[in-house]
Formats: structure tokens, sequence, C-alpha cells
């Protein structure tokens, strides 16, 4: 199969790519690396790299005119900047259309679209958050941007999978709490966790879920992928520490959450569970161990957060 990522670079999208790969699919990747790291990707047979930004639509259309992906996975995302609002509206929005257009001119088969869960809101109004819950993604440019461009998927005439994700995590992870925990804990900085909770996924798991969409499974129209269950922030903290080894000669500090923060975000996941006949499958220790060994072993230069940090909220 010919599948074409967006930002196949990063996180989520070189882990799909290393599966694609792996079965013997074509992949083709564009990233402008603006927060992957290169080595994220390993030369191999069926893989083709156009380093670009999706905001260029020459480069785009080009790409797309060569390559005529069968499926595209568009993981590409402007986040690393909370006040870069002209980036993040460049990239989620002005760059999806371009992604969605494109697949509409050479006939995609499939356009799968990585959305997150604050689409929903710093104040959702039940939980767990079903798939009925209005979108009110006023929380920040990131879930402001990245929920326009989902409303452009659906105003388009593609076959599409819109995943709406819990907190992602896993190897080649830069970003959310876990790798500055790691980062601050292997430095000897003093940690501090928000007295909050989120619902967790292992970055495996999401792939197993993606490349079941890139096959054909699902029905056209928005999934959520999650565990289902929420776990404290001083959860996630402490299976660092265990998988780090260490004995700390106190207890973390735990903040209470700001007044724009929200208690839990936690996904109801039983269409995707019923539609895919997919289930979570790694326990948090299990897959905090593995990223934490990951970081050990390729280190952590920059970490990145979509949010403001909690000293300049007001």
């Amino acid at each position: 199969m010919r599948v074409l990522i967006t930002g196949g670079a990063g996180f989520v999208g070189s882990n799909l790519a290393d599966r694609l790969l792996a079965r013997g699919d074509h992949v083709a990747v564009i990233d402008n690396f603006e927060t992957a790291r290169r080595d994220n990707l390993t030369a191999a047979g069926g893989l083709i790299l156009i380093e670009g930004s999706i905001v260029d639509r020459g480069l785009v259309d080009r790409t797309f005119d060569e390559h005529r992906p069968e499926v595209v996975v568009h993981a590409a995302a402007s986040y690393k900047d909370p006040d870069n609002w002209y980036g993040d509206a460049q990239t989620n929005v002005v760059g999806t259309v371009n992604v969605v257009q494109a697949s509409e001119r050479v006939g995609a088969g499939r356009l799968v679209y990585l959305q997150t869960a604050l689409g929903y809101g710093l104040r959702p109004i039940e939980q767990p958050i079903t798939l009925n819950h209005p979108l009110q993604p006023g929380g920040s440019s990131y879930a402001i941007s990245k929920t326009a461009g989902e409303e452009y998927i659906f105003l388009s005439k593609l076959d599409f999978i819109s995943f709406r994700l819990a907190n992602a995590y896993g190897p080649r992870n830069l970003s959310g709490p876990l790798p500055t925990f790691y980062q601050r804990l292997t430095s000897g900085k003093p940690c501090f966790v928000m007295d909050t909770r989120r619902d967790f996924i292992y970055v495996s798991d999401l792939v197993d879920v993606i490349a079941s969409a890139v096959d054909g499974r699902g029905r056209r129209g928005p999934y959520h992928v999650s565990s289902g269950k929420d776990y404290s922030i001083k959860e996630l903290f402490d299976s660092t520490v265990k998988a780090l080894g260490l004995q700390l000669d106190r207890d973390v500090e735990v903040r209470p959450r700001s007044a724009d923060d929200v208690a839990t975000i936690l996904l109801d996941p039983s269409k995707t569970e019923e539609d895919f006949d997919w289930r979570v499958s790694t326990p948090l220790e299990v897959g905090v161990a593995a990223t934490v060994d990951y970081y050990r072993s390729h280190g952590i230069e920059q970490t990145y957060s979509h949010l403001k940090p909690i000293e300049e909220k007001t």
C-alpha cells in the first residue's frame, strides 16, 4: 500500500512509519523537523522523506502528484509555542486544507487525522466524554487550530477517520509531563505535579488502531483513542521514579490545579473498541519503563508544551 504520513518523523508519525514499513508498505513522509528528531526515521526500502512544510502548497501538491497515496495519515501539527498563534493557524489550518484538497484531487482512498481531546475544552460537561459532547476548543491556540482543521476535513468528500486522542506517550515523545519528569529527575532539579488526572495511551497501542484505520476499518467520522481510565499525574510521576530506580528523600509536591485547568479529561472509547475490535493493552508502568529506556539511550535535549507554563498563567 502507498501511504503518505504528514509529520512522519515526529513522535506518532515515525512509530507508525516503522510499523507500516515493517509489513511492506511504501511510505512517503513529509516533515519540516520543527519538533521531530532526525534519528526517529531509519533509512529503509520503501521509505521516502520529503523535507518541508505542509504550509507550502506547491510542495504538498508535487508530493501528492508524485506518490499518489492510497491512504494519507495527517499527523503533522504545530504545538511547541503556545503564543505562536500564526504558526499554529498556518500549519494546523492552512496546512490541513492543503493536505485535504490534495488528497481529494489525487483520489486518496482514506484520510486519517489525529485530533486532540482538548477540542472538547477545559471544562467538559460530562465525564467520560462521549462523541456527542460539543466541540469547544477555547483553551489553547493548539486546540482551536486543530479543531478548525478537523472541521475542514468534515467539509470534504473524503472517507476520513478523525482520531481524538488521549494523552499519548512512549519512545520519541518530547511533549507532556513524562519527558519533563525524566529530564528534571535525571538532572537533579526539583519536580512538582498538578492535582489533575489524565487518560494516557502508549504509542504502540495507538499505532495499532491507526494501522487498522489505514487498512480500511472504521466508519467515516470521529473516534476516541483512549484507555477509558484516568490516572493522577502523581501516578505517572511515581511510575517514572520507579523506572529510574530512584529513592527520593521527600514526597513530590502536589500543587492544586489552576482555575483554567480541568480536573480530568477522560474519553469514552466504546465506539472505537467496537468498530476496531481494539483495546489498550499496555499497563502504565510497562509503558513508562519502556519510554524511560528510550530516553536513557537517546537523551532529551528539549521538551515542548502547547500550554503556558503554570507560573505564566494569570
